[in-house]
């Protein structure tokens, strides 16, 4: 007998192995992972997941096939369900199926480091992979029925403490150590980027130098070591309190009634749940929820950002204390994804999941609904490594299941309301705030007047005074206020006052942003770090001066305008595990009258005392070279208006801008999302974008060092524009990307729209197929999100 394995690692490769004869045929099921020979040598396993089973091996009588090392289980952790949806991934991107198992997978699920333990008469014995391979032909028979029989186990090696304990931050930037103490300012500063990790890997990360200064470190209290059961416990006691508890009004009545008939069919439906901001979404979530456990069915909830999904973790716990629930998203530790996947991959009865994106792909048992809170948010889509749409995700898995996909937002994606109007998507509304409350009044301030540098001039900050003045009264009267400026460090650029040069990164060509706390130059594209101060790569000047404003530098001062300090909610100040949740929490309780932050704090959070929201800078968005771009400022200004006036007390809104004639405003202030709509997707008719054309972006780079890049391309658009007409597809470019230089690659891309997807993936494998492409880094995206 053979298999069809799908090898876990690069290079992806599907391929076909001949099955050991220790087993009977029944034990082979899709699904299992395996360990697999892969090249010359004999010692090196690669992990594989079966495909599939056959008679015969379908290749060539003169080729012989090498034979599958060992199980890695003893039965399939992957059920038939996602088999079927990473084939179909696979696809739809045209990549091996490798490749998406690949990078869905928890890490530890793509290592062979595992050890078949046996326990015979009383002794137990554990044996390495390889020598199960060395074994004879006896020995392996009595192992593989040890293992059907339940005898024996495959088990990853047992875990040392340096694996066990994990490293917390317990400081934030800037770090009191000495500048000549590089070593501990490496470790502080590889926490600080990474979150916690383990011991070990931060010792093999950055080597075994660096264990004097981390010794160091942790007698200084600016780290500590806990296991990671301590981290999670930490979080869930430091998020805000929950909401009091409250009965569903007619409108959210009406809604649920209509998904738990839905829940009933038996049959694969979509519905999308429009309500404003404050109108109780949440709320008609969890009884679904509740609702789906009683059918015996598992709902996966899923929010498009970390911050919201610990807050839907928490309101699910506090609204169903006796529902199983797991919680699940990216920046959690390779282990515990790995304990999340195989507890769900063992359970039979239903579940609650709550997490981000990744839990779509997550083996959960007798799943019957899938809800995507905030559907229109752009965290949806991954578009770095492995590309895909979790809306696309959902739908099929709901297909498969026969289940509901809920989509939820108080503005929708454009091509989700499209589809709304045109019978395609039931819509349910919920119109009204939750105890009849009014949307708060949306006021534009303009600030056209105010230099663009002026937060590095005479002392004048962002805020303009009609803003300030507003702070200041709320202030007065004991309230909160959320300031929002989505643009994150100290000030965006340092520019040389020797040499008059703005100080960019060498592998982006990209301005580098000053962040204060951590007394560096930062790319927010790459990574690349220098020190500040430092001389200047041009003259070696020490002269520099900051332009523009960041939330680091707008916290500082509006912690003068307070008279205390502000509290600041964006990427930078919530690296370290826990702090979100206690930056959250302190503002619930009111112990700071003013939160700073990016988009991170303008959708989900409720809380009562906020009423004043000031977007500092609303053009900051509006003007990106992507069709997207009035739409996703809508989005941002709407949701970030939602914070204000959620109590009992009114909200005011007050968005800073230097173009008050933008047609964008009038809908902003009225909140008037479907006037918005109306307007741009005339606007997207006339210009042929989506929802009336399919639209896709093949990305073109290559290295800077490589000499025959430009030929290649060019060769390569020569040949693609006639059979893009052939193909019936519009093709734009290849042009320069708005990033054109990043992480030392020459960027490039190539805009196509067409009627369906199929020409446009025509078109790109055969780009793919041309030898010029050898000397490019080709990969396509259908319907970008990221357009930079």
């Amino acid at each position: 007998m053979y298999a069809n394995v799908a090898l876990l690692s690069p290079p992806y490769a599907c391929l076909t192995y001949a099955l050991p004869p220790e087993f009977p045929p029944e034990f082979w099921r899709p699904g299992l992972r395996l360990a697999v020979p892969l090249g010359r040598s004999e010692r090196g396993f690669r992990a594989a997941a079966l495909l599939s089973v056959s008679e015969a091996s379908g290749l060539p009588g003169s080729v012989t096939c090498k034979t599958v090392c060992w199980p890695l289980e003893d039965a399939p952790l992957l059920p038939p369900d996602l088999l079927a949806l990473f084939r179909d991934m696979a696809l739809r991107q045209g990549v091996e199926a490798g490749l998406i198992l690949g990078h869905v997978l928890p890490q530890g699920l793509r290592s062979t480091r595992v050890r078949l333990h046996c326990l015979e008469r009383g002794r137990a014995t554990a044996l390495s992979l390889l020598q199960i391979s060395q074994a004879n032909a006896a020995e392996r028979q009595k192992l593989a029925r040890a293992l059907c029989s339940g005898a024996a186990r495959m088990l990853s090696p047992g875990a040392d403490a340096a694996s066990e304990e994990f490293c917390l931050l317990r400081a934030d930037p800037p770090w009191p150590v000495r500048p000549s103490a590089t070593r501990q300012i490496e470790v502080l500063e590889y926490l600080h980027e990474h979150g916690a990790v383990s011991r070990r890997r931060l010792l093999r990360s950055l080597g075994q130098a660096v264990a004097p200064a981390l010794q160091s470190l942790l007698r200084a209290g600016h780290l500590s070591l806990t296991r990671e059961e301590v981290g999670d416990d930490a979080e869930r006691a430091l998020l805000p309190p929950p909401p009091a508890p409250f009965s569903l009004n007619a409108d959210q009545r009406a809604a649920l009634a209509e998904l738990r008939a839905v829940l009933d069919r038996d049959a694969a439906a979509s519905r999308l749940l429009y309500g404003v901001t404050g109108s109780g979404k949440t709320a008609v979530y969890l009884e679904l929820a509740r609702d789906c456990l009683a059918r015996g069915k598992s709902l996966l909830l899923l929010a498009p950002e970390v911050a919201l999904a610990h807050k839907l973790r928490r309101d699910a716990a506090c609204a169903l204390p006796d529902a199983p629930l797991f919680f699940h998203h990216g920046y959690q530790s390779p282990a515990r994804r790995e304990a999340a996947f195989r507890a769900l991959a063992a359970r039979r009865d239903p579940c609650l999941v709550v997490g981000t994106r990744s839990a779509l792909f997550l083996p959960v048992p007798r799943l019957g609904c899938v809800v995507l809170d905030e559907e229109h948010d752009s965290s949806f889509k991954q578009d770095e490594g492995l590309s895909y749409q979790a809306k696309e995700v959902a739908w099929f898995r709901m297909a498969q299941a026969r289940g509901l996909l809920l989509l939820g937002s108080a503005t929708p994606d454009i091509k989700t309301f499209y589809a709304a109007e045109n019978g395609q998507l039931p819509l349910l509304r919920l119109p009204r705030r939750v105890g009849g409350r009014p949307l708060p009044p949306v006021e534009l301030v303009d600030i056209s007047a105010l230099p663009p540098a002026a937060s590095s001039l005479e002392g004048g900050g962002l805020l303009a005074p009609a803003s300030e003045a507003a702070l200041r009264e709320t202030l007065k009267r004991g309230e909160q206020a959320v300031v929002l400026l989505n643009r994150r460090g100290y000030a965006p650029l340092m520019y040389c006052l020797d040499c008059n040069a703005t100080l960019r990164c060498p592998q982006c060509e990209i301005g580098l942003a000053y962040h204060k706390g951590r007394e560096k130059l930062v790319c927010h594209y790459c990574g690349y770090t220098r020190p500040f101060p430092s001389p200047c790569p041009q003259c070696k000047g020490m002269n520099f001066l900051p332009l523009g404003e960041g939330t680091e530098r707008l916290g500082e001062r509006l912690s003068v305008l307070a008279g205390q300090p502000v509290l600041r909610l964006d990427r930078d100040s919530t690296r370290r595990p826990g702090r979100m949740e206690e930056i959250l929490a302190a503002f619930a309780r009111q112990e700071s009258p003013v939160l700073v932050g990016t988009q991170m704090l303008s959708k989900g959070h409720h809380f009562p005392q906020v009423t004043l929201a000031v977007v500092a800078d609303g053009d900051l968005g509006l003007n990106l070279p992507d069709y997207r771009a009035a739409e996703r400022t809508f989005q941002l200004l709407v949701q970030s208006a939602g914070r204000a006036g959620r109590g009992e007390k009114p909200g005011r809104v007050l968005i800073q801008t230097r173009d008050v004639s933008h047609y964008c405003w009038q809908y902003v202030r009225a909140g008037d999302y479907e006037g918005f709509y109306a307007a741009e997707l005339e606007r997207r008719r006339l210009r042929l974008y989506p929802p009336f054309v399919r639209l896709a972006l093949i990305r073109m780079s290559f290295a800077v060092e490589e000499k025959g890049g430009p030929a290649a391309l060019s060769d390569l658009a020569a040949a693609l524009r006639p059979r893009a007409r052939e193909l019936g597809v519009r093709m734009l470019g290849p042009a320069p990307a708005p990033l054109a230089l990043l992480r030392g690659r020459r960027r490039f891309h190539c805009l196509l729209k067409a009627g369906d997807w199929q020409a446009l993936r025509q078109l790109y494998f055969f780009a793919k197929s041309r030898k010029s492409a050898a000397l490019l880094r080709l990969s396509l995206d259908l319907d970008p999100v990221n357009m930079l």
